[in-house]
């Protein structure tokens, strides 16, 4: 990023840029989300088009803000751009604000919003600048000030949209494992209301963590648009597995809507057995050529948005770099990559005594070969050797697991090991009629 701190007010019609140089709009809002204890993060920007189209682009697709523009990953959904409950526009609904200052020294109103970079894809808002009320003078002009978000309090919030605002906040600290349960518990009239009071990407976070007959239950309540933009922020294997459970034209509708880049990864998935490698794998690895040095590959691995069973070794290929690539020639763990500079090529630190699995291999194989070797991942290969994903422990764990088992009460914890250990040692390992990514631990 080319700037860690910027105020809003200067972003109003920054040009955006593709990644090939072309414009595609400017920019006339931040959107953020506000946070129970902390300073409210960025979801995104609200960008217009040509045609006076306005859209929605999430922070996490920006790759530099600054010198008047912004430069975006990749293409911007053309979808006319609706706002969420407990979102906020900043230049349209937070700036005019009145707030009072915690340590009672009077009340001001906000002029402007400077957001913070925390790490690649992470904003939130920093400063405010405020101004207090105007002296007694009629020539005078109220004392200007930059404060942090702590240090004020927002005056009578108004009607219906801060509420929602405060509800989401209330929710924002959980974990998505934490929530999930949180909305399990809530009656489905309010639980359903929650959900539609969700950004995409919470929503999507959330519903990774659910058994899928609640996925389907909260996702039939939504419109197909929105749904179709939840499916696009879920991980491609857990989108896979909710479609999977979806009646035929309308899964095939809702991958029609989605971004086509992620709706390819899905297909992709839905092509292969769900008791097999292919259809547990996560169809993004982190993949390099044999020339890549050991300091680009810790970069990549240190991505935010990175899950950690995924940042645990690298894929080396001939190009190809996307699935499915070009030949296979090994993996990298991380921790070879510590032990040597940071100029190493990685395809001298190749992993030689890992075999991936072929596409076709069963869950229960590839559970065997994780727990033998004590692996957090495996590369998974098609007929040709090209590397089409990878499995990971996360994704065998939610294959093994029963439907039921978030119900399981703790005191059957000892029950559940004994089973385990039985089923270990008599080789037995269950398998599932259907796909149970989506009942998730991500």
């Amino acid at each position: 990023m080319s700037a860690t701190r910027v105020f809003v007010a200067r972003l109003a019609g920054c040009a955006v840029f593709d990644p090939a140089g072309d414009r595609v709009g400017k920019v006339r809002d931040v959107l953020v989300v506000y946070r129970k204890s902390d300073p409210p993060r960025v979801v995104g920007l609200i960008v217009e088009i040509p045609g006076k189209r306005r859209v929605f682009l999430s922070i996490g697709r920006v790759t530099s803000i600054g010198g008047g523009q912004i430069i975006t990953t990749g293409l911007i959904n053309l979808r006319r751009f609706e706002q969420r409950g407990g979102e906020v526009r900043v230049i349209a609904e937070m700036l005019g604000r009145k707030v009072a200052f915690i340590d009672g020294s009077g009340t001001a109103s906000i002029e402007d919003v400077a957001i913070e970079e925390l790490e690649p894809g992470e904003w939130q808002v920093d400063q405010l600048f405020v101004r207090r009320p105007k002296g007694a003078s009629p020539f005078s002009k109220g004392q200007s000030a930059y404060v942090t978000w702590r240090e004020v309090r927002e005056v009578n919030p108004p009607g219906e949209a801060q509420s929602a605002e405060h509800l989401i906040a209330s929710y924002s600290e959980l974990k998505p494992a934490d929530l999930a349960n949180t909305l399990l518990d809530l009656p489905a009239q309010r639980r359903q209301e929650v959900a539609e009071e969700l950004s995409d990407d919470r929503l999507a976070d959330v519903l990774e963590e659910m058994p899928e007959s609640d996925q389907v239950v909260i996702l039939a309540g939504l419109g197909d648009d929105r749904a179709a933009d939840v499916l696009d922020h879920m991980q491609p294997d857990d989108a896979a597995d909710l479609i999977a459970q979806l009646p035929e034209g309308r899964g095939e509708h809702l991958l029609e809507l989605m971004e086509p880049e992620e709706a390819d990864d899905v297909r992709f998935l839905l092509s292969y057995g769900p008791d097999t490698a292919g259809g547990l794998m996560t169809p993004e690895p982190i993949i390099v050529s044999a020339d890549a040095t050991v300091a680009e590959g810790l970069a990549l691995i240190r991505r935010h948005d990175l899950p950690p069973a995924l940042g645990a070794a690298v894929c080396v290929t001939l190009p190809p770099y996307e699935p499915p690539t070009g030949r296979f020639l090994g993996i990298v763990h991380f921790q070879r990559m510590l032990r040597y500079p940071p100029h190493e090529r990685l395809g001298t630190l190749i992993d030689q005594g890992l075999e991936p699995v072929r596409a076709d291999t069963s869950a229960a194989e590839v559970s065997r070969i994780l727990a033998s070797y004590d692996l957090v991942s495996v590369p998974v290969v098609d007929e040709k050797h090209r590397l089409v994903g990878v499995v990971t422990i996360d994704d065998v764990l939610d294959y093994l697991l029963p439907d039921d088992w978030r119900s399981h009460p703790e005191d059957t914890e000892v029950g559940r090991r004994a089973a385990a250990r039985a089923q270990l040692t008599t080789g037995s390992i269950p398998i599932s009629n259907g796909r149970r990514a989506g009942d998730g631990t991500r």
